[in-house]
């Protein structure tokens, strides 16, 4: 079990670095979308604040090449202003004597949000110097950013690996619901997965099929699936290579005695129809591209989630970004939201469709978490946390 910010002694004067995930949602023009990752990071940053630290945080926004104002982290200070009044400052650097000397100075129970950490090259490069004049800003080192946790950035492995180090809140409620939630289900466990690539999600399915009691598979990749059955697929989304790893899935599924529940109907398009125009259908054939489960296979998955217990979501149910192609992956999260089972959604695309469809409420725990999510259900580890301190019993 690794230490937890609950753990930490005498922190009052401490210099913590918080490496938190401010990677908010942004519009065409920068505008934030969506603010559920500050707000999630609010009880930690109270908790170190109320205990007199002197709390500098770290975090990155988008993927800069070198400094760019247009993802500068001091919009996000504004809005930390608004819950910590009086208690934020903002370091337009994240290394060098001027931020060492802004940290030194930092009055008890106050703030340091330093710039954005990706604006230096040597944070994806986990540069051993990099990660050496982070950790000297600072006594002790708290991750909380679970978004990243599975990146041996500087931020997020280098630096632990220097000072005293906890987790966060955040990070431990994320591993401890999910690791829980597969380790010990509630039955009858559905689980669901959707998205483009087999590949990306063979671990975590394999994984999950071992305590789940029916797995329903949707999105881009469902057409591998249908593929390995001998079935036409027209032309959808799909390649030997994932046609190749489905067939692994379903004979692990039968081996196992495990349900396996693929689309019986599909919402379509004509190749050549520059417009695109939906039409359902039970089999793909010629120019059809498959882009949404059909209703029939809509009724068949709620089926299977109403008689639930916990439900594990991970990846859309077709072309959801498009209004033509939406319909699947919405109902499927109200079937999901409305049920009586544990829900458990992550991945971004997935987070985005049950905000969409407006049910983001009645799902129990929604991961901020995309690749670290998808690597806790492969039964995987995370690399920034196993990096993190035992916690002395």
């Amino acid at each position: 079990m690794k230490r937890s910010i609950r753990d930490l002694v005498n922190i009052e004067g401490k210099k913590i670095l918080l490496r938190a995930d401010f990677n908010l949602p942004m519009d065409k023009v920068g505008r934030f979308t969506d603010t559920t990752r500050l707000t999630n990071e609010l009880p930690t940053i109270k908790y170190l604040v109320e205990r007199g630290a002197r709390v500098i945080i770290c975090s990155h926004l988008g993927r800069p090449k070198g400094f760019d104002f247009r993802l500068s982290l001091w919009p996000v200070s504004l809005m930390l202003m608004k819950y910590f009044p009086g208690k934020v400052q903002f370091a337009h650097k994240v290394v060098g004597d001027e931020v060492l000397e802004q940290a030194n100075s930092l009055s008890n129970g106050s703030i340091l949000l330093l710039e954005n950490v990706r604006f230096y090259k040597e944070e994806t490069e986990n540069d051993p110097n990099f990660a050496k004049q982070l950790a000297s800003l600072a006594d002790i080192y708290v991750n909380d950013a679970f978004g990243c946790a599975h990146r041996r950035h500087a931020s997020t492995y280098g630096v632990a690996r220097l000072l005293p180090n906890a987790i966060g809140f955040l990070v431990e409620n994320e591993i401890n619901l999910i690791t829980n939630a597969l380790a010990n289900p509630q039955q009858p466990f559905v689980a669901i997965f959707g998205g483009a690539k087999v590949e990306d999600k063979i671990k975590a399915i394999t994984n999950i099929l071992k305590t789940a009691d029916s797995v329903l598979i949707g999105g881009a990749m469902a057409y591998s699936f249908l593929m390995a059955q001998g079935q036409t697929i027209g032309r959808s989304f799909s390649n030997l290579d994932s046609v190749k790893v489905a067939e692994e899935i379903l004979q692990e599924a039968n081996r196992l005695g495990k349900k396996v529940l693929l689309p019986v109907d599909h919402v379509a398009y004509n190749f050549n129809d520059k417009k695109q125009r939906p039409f359902t259908t039970d089999i793909l054939t010629g120019d059809m591209v498959g882009s949404d489960i059909g209703p029939k296979t809509i009724k068949m998955f709620e089926k299977e989630i109403d008689g639930a217990k916990q439900v594990i979501w991970n990846g859309p149910l077709g072309k959801y970004e498009d209004d033509k192609f939406k319909k699947g992956t919405f109902e499927i999260a109200k079937a999901i939201g409305h049920s009586k089972a544990y829900s458990i959604v992550g991945g971004g695309d997935s987070v985005s469709a049950v905000k969409q469809a407006h049910c983001l409420n009645l799902i129990n725990h929604v991961s901020t978490g995309g690749g670290a999510t998808l690597k806790l259900l492969e039964g995987g580890t995370l690399a920034g946390i196993e990096v993190i301190q035992e916690k002395y019993i």
